[in-house]
C-alpha cells in the first residue's frame, strides 16, 4: 500500500513538473503569437500605404466659404478645394499645412508645422514703425564705423556713407 502511494505521489510530481513546462511553452507561444501578429498588422499598414495614391502638401491661404478654402500646392498653383467631413474646420486657419488627396484635391487631415513652433513664431516680420535711434544700444558699432571710416582712403570714404533711406540712420556729420 506504502509502495503504490509512494509511486501515485512520484507520478503526480512529475505530472505537475510536465505541466509547469508545458504551461511556460504556453505562454512563449502566445507571447510569440501576439509579436507575430503586431508585425503582421504592421506590414499590412505598410503594404496599403504604399498601394495608395500619394497625397499633395499645402497650405491653407484663406476660408473662402464654410466648405471652401483656398490651397497653395507646394509645387505652385493654388486650389479651391474642399474639406473632409471628419475635420474641425475650425482649426483650418491660413497658415495651417494640409495633405489634399492627389485626385479629388479634398483637404483630406492637417499636417504639423514644418519647423518648430518656436522658430516659427520668430520667423514674424512685422518691422513696424521703429526707427534704430529708438532701439539703442548700437553705440560702439557706430564708434567702429566712424573709425573705419576715418581709416578709409579717399575712394572709399564717400560711397561708404550712401546708405539706402529706409535706414534712418546718420552715421557720420561732416
Amino acid at each position: 500500500m506504502a509502495d503504490t502511494r509512494e509511486k501515485a505521489l512520484q507520478d503526480y510530481r512529475k505530472k505537475l513538473l510536465e505541466h509547469k513546462e508545458v504551461d511556460g511553452r504556453l505562454k512563449e507561444l502566445r507571447e510569440q503569437l501576439r509579436d507575430q501578429t503586431k508585425q503582421y498588422e504592421k506590414s499590412e499598414n505598410d503594404l496599403k500605404a504604399l498601394q495608395s495614391v500619394g497625397q499633395i502638401v499645402g497650405e491653407v491661404l484663406k476660408q473662402l466659404t464654410e466648405e471652401k478654402f483656398i490651397v497653395k500646392a507646394t509645387n505652385g498653383p493654388r486650389y479651391v478645394v474642399g474639406c473632409r467631413r471628419q475635420l474641425d474646420k475650425s482649426q483650418l486657419k491660413p497658415g495651417t499645412r494640409v495633405a489634399l488627396d492627389m485626385t479629388t484635391l479634398t483637404i483630406m487631415r492637417y499636417l504639423p508645422r514644418e519647423v518648430d513652433p518656436l522658430v516659427y513664431n520668430m520667423s514674424h516680420e512685422d518691422p513696424g514703425s521703429v526707427s534704430y535711434s529708438e532701439i539703442g544700444g548700437l553705440s560702439e558699432q557706430i564708434r567702429e564705423l566712424r573709425e573705419a571710416s576715418h581709416k578709409l582712403p579717399a575712394p572709399f570714404h564717400k560711397p561708404f556713407f550712401l546708405l539706402p533711406s529706409y535706414l534712418e540712420l546718420t552715421i557720420v556729420d561732416f
